[in-house]
């Protein structure tokens, strides 16, 4: 029996002006789109019955600090007194203001002792209604603890009109830094101080290695407002400071760590089993996309957001309209995700 060619008839066209190229997209696409088995992501149950095409409503609004974020999505503490902070940080805070997301400065060391760059963080205009953190390392608070002058961290949270302070732990990175600071104090003595002394709400958050289950214990007994993965997989300062020694040799330290994944498990079990103050995570270190945010946030038994850094940067570094269109197409696509996939935990419920 001989086959009958396809044909699409006139008819078939009236509604639908972009009938036949479309038609003919798909036959001749057809064999360049097989999908490999091993290639699904079998990560999510994908349920298309239950929803229309979204809109961006449907993601779910996040509060932190008092202050409530559009979307499940944190722009990562990136950088510091650079010649391109300031655009950089202007760029990243717009598109915050835009779309309702939060962000976290980079490291703002140098305002503890002059204003000289301080319009490179001045940021607060641009985001008026969102989360807008500073930033400060364990060094610097060490050396603020044995001065007295914890009250000059009150002054640059104020100066910044922002809503609290990151605390970035780095015993590896301050280790393997040429000019690195090594700590008297252990990081989670100057964090408690910091918890009893500044009334302002804290963020801790380490640079590229994560924090094993124990760490995390103490951190989630703490009077937090997050806890700040900066897991494995992403930027990983340590070996950024190796990268800068002009006899670069590698370090089996610098591999050290936890990825994102694995410290949501340490979470789940930690707030399964004990008594926590801290109940909110900025999942970050090594997520990609938002799919990849999107996942581990639905793995997480406490309330979360996920945390990207490098991707932003290199956008807010081009233009504000390139990065808000990358913005915008992430919330489109993290709407369809809330619509029709749900999470695989670790039973089928």
């Amino acid at each position: 029996m001989t086959k009958r060619p396809f044909i699409l008839k006139k008819h078939d066209m009236v509604d639908d002006p972009n009938a036949s190229s479309r038609k003919s997209d798909h036959i001749n696409l057809t064999f360049q789109s097989q999908t490999n088995k091993s290639n699904i992501d079998s990560r999510f149950y994908y349920e298309p019955l239950f929803q229309g095409h979204p809109s961006k409503d449907i993601i779910p609004k996040f509060e932190l600090a008092k202050k409530i974020m559009n979307a499940p999505i944190w722009i990562s503490s990136m950088t510091g007194g650079t010649q391109y902070a300031k655009k950089i940080n202007e760029n990243l805070a717009r598109a915050c203001g835009s779309f309702g997301l939060g962000m976290g400065l980079g490291s703002c060391r140098g305002l503890l002792e002059s204003n000289e760059h301080f319009e490179d963080f001045n940021v607060r205009k641009f985001l008026p209604n969102q989360p807008l953190f500073a930033n400060l390392g364990i060094a610097q608070l060490e050396k603020l603890i044995f001065q007295k002058k914890l009250n000059t961290v009150k002054d640059l949270v104020d100066r910044l009109s922002a809503d609290g302070l990151i605390i970035h732990v780095n015993p590896l990175q301050e280790y393997f830094q040429p000019e690195g600071d090594k700590f008297r104090m252990s990081p989670i003595q100057i964090i408690e101080e910091c918890c009893q002394y500044l009334n302002f709400p804290l963020i801790v958050k380490e640079v590229g290695h994560g924090f094993g289950p124990k760490s995390l214990l103490r951190l989630l007994q703490l009077p937090l407002e997050a806890v700040d993965f900066a897991a494995a997989g992403g930027t990983n300062f340590s070996s950024i400071e190796l990268k800068r020694l002009d006899n670069y040799n590698p370090n089996p330290l610098e591999l050290v760590g936890h990825s994102a994944e694995e410290m949501v498990e340490f979470c789940n079990f930690i707030a399964s089993k004990n008594n926590i103050t801290t109940k909110k995570l900025i999942i970050s270190g090594g997520v990609k996309d938002f799919l990849e945010g999107y996942y581990l946030i639905g793995q997480s038994t406490l309330p979360a957001i996920y945390g990207q850094a490098a991707n932003f940067l290199k956008l807010a570094l081009i233009d504000l309209d390139t990065l808000e269109k990358y913005v915008d197409a992430q919330l489109q696509n993290l709407a369809m995700a809330y619509a029709y996939l749900t999470v695989k935990t670790s039973k089928f419920e």
